[in-house]
């Protein structure tokens, strides 16, 4: 590079710090204002180690010995901030002496921009991660309230449509003696054991494919049949019946409450929808609701009781007894006991 080509890159180089090296020991042999401006004190044979201690010369001399260029970024304190600067420089001839043209780029806003990128990126990258815990947290929270494709229809169109389901099954249980026992007992103690009992309850109705519907203090209400039909929903809502018995006569030998369940079992057609605009939850009406919680009212403590509907549909699979009448609303009908310890068709 001729003195004239420097000059010309000299003159190019406005509010960009530039200087003269020496090859042999990089030392300064000039320097414009921008570099005296940016580095105050500097003096035409200071060395360039002096002015960077971290920049490594050894492999500034290799570079410019061998491609004749080096390129590197190098920070230092100015005042009372920390300047970051784009090192390049190319080997050229002064009067046929080597040195190095070395020219200084500012780029301490880039670097500046460059950390807020990140941080920012970084505070995006939390803030999708804490939505999408939210996210699956609501939607945990709601798949407890409504079924899973119920769920999917109010998450597409924000609303569910009511629907008409033919042959459902429904369960419908609450506990002798509640009031006694939430009145002589600890708050806390009382909610502990109902999630207890509660999500034991929930196990045993997924495996017998049961959708849990609401709870309400002591009543529990869970349906088969739906919102997808099945042939055997009336079996699998009395198995289901029949273990929450038996899980509660084996829960009560270690616990010291005794919790008495009375159950009630029927089945027909219900209406289910999501009920609610700012507390909303899915529930189902129908004359097999209404049955099942008033048959619920004619169980002995532990005892199931079920219509003459659902007595014909388990036929001689479950062990039935007749237990008498009772009028459900439409005048006395025929009621029966089924029995928590036989259910010979299903093997529970």
């Amino acid at each position: 590079m001729s003195i004239e080509a420097i000059n010309e890159q000299l003159l190019r180089a406005i509010g960009v710090g530039v200087a003269l090296l020496d090859l042999g020991e990089l030392r300064f042999r000039f320097f414009n204002d921008t570099f005296k401006e940016w580095f105050g004190d500097i003096a035409v044979g200071q060395q360039i180690a002096e002015l960077f201690p971290t920049l490594d010369t050894d492999a500034m001399r290799t570079a410019l010995d061998g491609e004749g260029r080096y390129s590197t970024e190098n920070s230092f304190r100015l005042k009372r901030r920390t300047m970051s600067v784009a090192m390049t420089a190319n080997r050229a001839l002064d009067n046929g002496q080597e040195i190095a043209v070395l020219v200084c780029q500012n780029v301490s806003r880039i670097k500046e921009l460059e950390s807020m990128i990140d941080s920012y990126s970084m505070m995006v990258e939390r803030n999708t991660r804490e939505i999408k815990r939210e996210k699956e947290q609501v939607e945990k929270l709601l798949l407890n309230m409504m079924p899973r494709s119920v769920y999917e229809e109010y998450k597409t169109f924000g609303v569910v449509t009511p629907r008409h389901y033919g042959e459902v099954a429904v369960l419908a249980l609450d506990f002798a003696g509640f009031a006694e026992i939430v009145g002589g007992q600890d708050p806390g103690v009382v909610v502990s054991e109902l999630n207890d009992i509660y999500t034991a309850f929930d196990r045993i109705g997924d495996q017998f494919g049961c959708e849990r519907i609401k709870t309400v203090g002591d009543t529990y209400i869970t349906v088969a049949g739906m919102p997808d039909p099945a042939e055997n929903a009336v079996a699998a809502i009395a198995s289901t019946a029949m273990r929450f018995v038996r899980y509660l006569e084996q829960r009560n030998r270690s616990h010291p409450l005794d919790w008495k369940c009375r159950i009630g079992v029927s089945s027909g057609s219900v209406i289910g929808s999501v009920v609610g605009v700012q507390k909303y939850i899915y529930d189902v009406f129908g004359p097999a609701v209404i049955d099942a919680s008033r048959l619920r009212q004619h169980a002995a403590p532990m005892g199931i009781a079920c219509d003459a509907h659902v007595a014909e549909a388990l036929g001689d699979k479950f062990a039935l007894t007749a237990n008498g009448e009772a009028d459900l609303g439409d005048g006395p009908v025929p009621i029966f006991a089924l029995s928590a310890t036989m259910d010979a068709g299903s093997g529970a």
